[in-house]
């Protein structure tokens, strides 16, 4: 499966995931009306995933600024998650994809695992950017690229 593509509408899912200690299910839907960056990422506490998610970490406020909501998904369960954001800060929710049903709808899942992959979502849940590792994959889209993708949707609105 392709999974959407630039221009797509995305799938709708609803995963558990937690912020901080708080664990709940989140649903893609409840964040209709605000751009939305998907960050899959293959693990939990490995270097590259690591090294990402705190440079996202680093520029939160900034991509808070330009009205996105960060969403970090990985196979992970929520108690791998909550040690994640225990130890590094994350300031925004991890979701566990742990059966990769997520994974399987957006098209990134590979024969080694959950593909590094970011989509960027506008308000009406419409996929307006669109990244995926040729395979699992250390490299990753930055804050810089997230930020400039961001600032499109808001200067076409």
């Amino acid at each position: 499966m392709a999974g959407p593509g630039v221009g797509d509408r995305s799938p709708d899912f609803t995963l558990p995931g937690v912020a901080g200690h708080d664990r709940r299910d989140y649903q893609l839907r409840q964040f209709r009306g605000r751009r939305v960056v998907l960050a899959f990422y293959p693990g939990d506490f490995t270097p590259g995933c690591t090294k990402q998610l705190c440079s996202y970490r680093d520029a939160f406020e900034e991509l808070e600024g330009l009205d996105a909501v960060v969403l970090g998904i990985s196979a992970q369960d929520i108690d791998s998650h909550e040690g994640f954001i225990e130890k590094h800060g994350f300031p925004f929710p991890l979701l566990a994809d742990t059966d990769k049903t997520v994974a399987k709808m957006y098209g990134i899942l590979g024969p080694l695992g959950v593909k590094r992959s970011v989509f960027i979502l506008d308000g009406d849940g419409v996929v307006r950017y669109k990244h995926v590792a040729a395979l699992v994959g250390v490299t990753y889209k930055g804050p810089e690229t997230l930020k400039a993708e961001l600032a499109k949707i808001v200067e076409s609105r």
